[in-house]
């Protein structure tokens, strides 16, 4: 723990939106691997910037070859990644930027701590469930995941051999087994414009 650390203060939450004319929030996508999450936070992501809405995606990938290279993927780690996901995201949301999280964050008291440190700084989050079934996921594996783990080759792997704990009442509840990409990231604009939080 750091202790010599003294918090300097600047702008406001609420003076950043004046000069922005946003108001920031996070976006918590959750679900499979394989289930859409990445596809459609990108199709989201691309449509907030081409409308002038600041927005910025955060995903399994592109935070493990940096700020999180240095954690596997035990239950601690896993913990972890999501802790620090978290904490990104919230700075995001607070600077008024979209910020949106595609991570499968298997774990409900993970993702309940990440809404409540939102929730502590007033700051929106919105939980989005990429549901699909297991078997459509399987099918899809884009990158071999779910081979690899049948063979044993990746332990720890969610929906095989760790636990997926669904969301209970997520903002937004989506099946990519029924909808397109496009459909399910308007879904998600919609909610948004719903809120006015875009």
């Amino acid at each position: 723990m750091a202790t010599n650390i003294t918090w300097h203060p600047n702008l406001t939450h609420n003076e950043r939106k004046e000069l922005t004319k946003q108001s920031g929030v996070t976006i918590w996508l959750t679900g499979l691997s394989a289930s859409g999450k990445s596809t459609i936070a990108c199709a989201l992501e691309q449509y907030l910037l081409k409308n002038g809405v600041s927005a910025y995606r955060l995903d399994g990938d592109n935070i493990r070859f940096g700020l999180n290279k240095d954690l596997g993927f035990t239950e601690a780690d896993r913990n972890e990644n999501i802790r620090r996901i978290s904490e990104v995201s919230k700075l995001f949301a607070d600077s008024t930027a979209v910020a949106i999280t595609s991570f499968i964050s298997p774990y409900k008291a993970d993702r309940d701590s990440a809404r409540k440190l939102h929730e502590e700084s007033n700051l929106p989050f919105v939980e989005v469930y990429v549901d699909v079934p297991l078997e459509i996921a399987e099918q899809r594996d884009p990158k071999g995941l779910y081979k690899k783990a049948r063979q044993g080759i990746i332990k720890d792997f969610t929906g095989i051999s760790a636990p997926y704990e669904a969301p209970e009442k997520p903002e937004i509840h989506l099946h990519t087994d029924k909808t397109t990409v496009e459909e399910s990231a308007n879904i998600i604009v919609e909610y948004l414009k719903s809120k006015k939080y875009i």
